[in-house]
C-alpha cells in the first residue's frame, strides 16, 4: 500500500479559469482519476496496483501477440499509470517512456503507485504531438491513450500526427490507439490511420460497444497468422497472461476472421 494521502472526494474538478483538474476518488480498494464526475479515466486496485482493471487497457496489450519483446514502448497519455505499470513489472526488457502534458496528471502518479523514473522508465512532461514530430525509428510500439475533458485531443487525431507515429515507429513496429466508438469522427479517424500504415491495420472492439482499439503496423507484422494461435510468449510471464487470455481470445477471433 502507498503511504499517500488522496482524498476520498474530489475537492473540485474546475479551476478558477474554468479549466478541468484530475482528481481522485476512494471506495474500498478501488483508486480511480477522473476528469469529471462522470467518467472515469483510470481504475486501480490498491491491494494489485499493477493489475489491468479495465478491459480496454488488457486489449491495448494485444501487442504481445505480435512484438512480445519490444525494446522500447513509447505511451502518449500517462492517466492512472495502468499500462505503464503492467508494462514495468511485466515486459522486463522493455525500456519505457510515456509523454502527458498535463503536470497535474503527472502531480498524482505517487497515488497510483507509478514507478518512478530510472534507467528503463520516465514520464516525460511534453506535447505528444511536438515530441513525437522530431522522432524517426524510436519505438517498437507506440501507445496512444491520450484523452482530456470531451474527448482525445484534436492535435493527437490528426493525418499529421499519425504520419508521425508511422515516422517514430521503428520496421515492423506498432501502434495501438484507444478510440471511443460512438464518436462522430471515429471513421475518419480510421481513415486518417490508414493513410499512414496502409491496410497493416485492424480494429477490435469491446464487450460494451465503448472503446475501440486500433493495431496498426510500419510493415507485416499484422500478417503474421500464428498470432491468432494465442501461444504464450516464453517472454510473457504466466501471471501476466493469466490476465490477459480472455480479452486475447476476442483479439484471436477477430484476426481469425480478416
Amino acid at each position: 500500500m502507498s503511504d499517500v494521502i488522496v482524498p476520498a472526494e474530489p475537492p473540485f474538478s474546475e479551476d478558477s479559469a474554468g479549466i478541468h483538474r484530475p482528481f481522485i476518488q476512494n471506495a474500498g480498494t478501488r483508486r480511480t482519476l477522473h476528469f469529471t464526475q462522470q467518467e472515469i479515466q483510470s481504475s486501480m486496485s490498491t491491494l494489485n496496483p499493477d493489475a489491468l482493471e479495465i478491459e480496454y487497457t488488457r486489449m491495448m496489450m494485444g501487442f504481445v501477440l505480435f512484438k512480445p519483446e519490444p525494446a522500447h514502448i513509447l505511451m502518449v497519455g500517462l492517466g492512472g499509470g495502468s499500462l505503464p505499470k503492467f508494462c514495468y513489472r511485466y515486459l522486463a526488457g522493455a525500456e519505457i517512456s510515456v509523454v502527458e502534458i498535463d503536470p497535474a496528471v503527472i502531480a498524482l502518479r505517487e497515488a497510483f503507485m507509478v514507478p518512478r523514473d530510472d534507467g528503463r522508465f520516465r514520464v516525460i512532461q511534453a506535447d505528444a504531438a511536438d515530441h513525437l514530430r522530431g522522432l524517426s525509428d524510436h519505438a517498437d510500439v507506440i501507445l496512444l491513450d491520450g484523452f482530456g475533458v470531451g474527448g482525445i485531443p484534436d492535435a493527437l487525431c490528426s493525418a499529421e500526427f499519425y504520419a508521425g507515429c508511422h515516422r517514430a515507429l521503428r520496421e515492423d513496429g506498432i501502434l495501438v490507439i484507444n478510440f471511443h466508438v460512438n464518436h462522430p469522427d471515429h471513421h475518419e479517424y480510421l481513415d486518417r490511420v490508414r493513410e499512414s500504415f496502409g491496410p497493416a491495420m485492424f480494429e477490435v472492439v469491446d464487450d460494451d460497444m465503448t472503446n475501440s482499439i486500433v493495431f496498426a503496423c510500419k510493415g507485416n507484422l499484422l500478417a503474421d497468422p500464428g498470432a491468432a494461435e494465442l501461444k504464450r510468449p516464453a517472454c510473457v510471464p504466466k501471471d501476466a497472461w493469466r490476465q490477459l487470455m480472455p480479452t486475447l481470445r476476442v483479439i484471436g477471433a477477430t484476426l481469425e476472421l480478416r
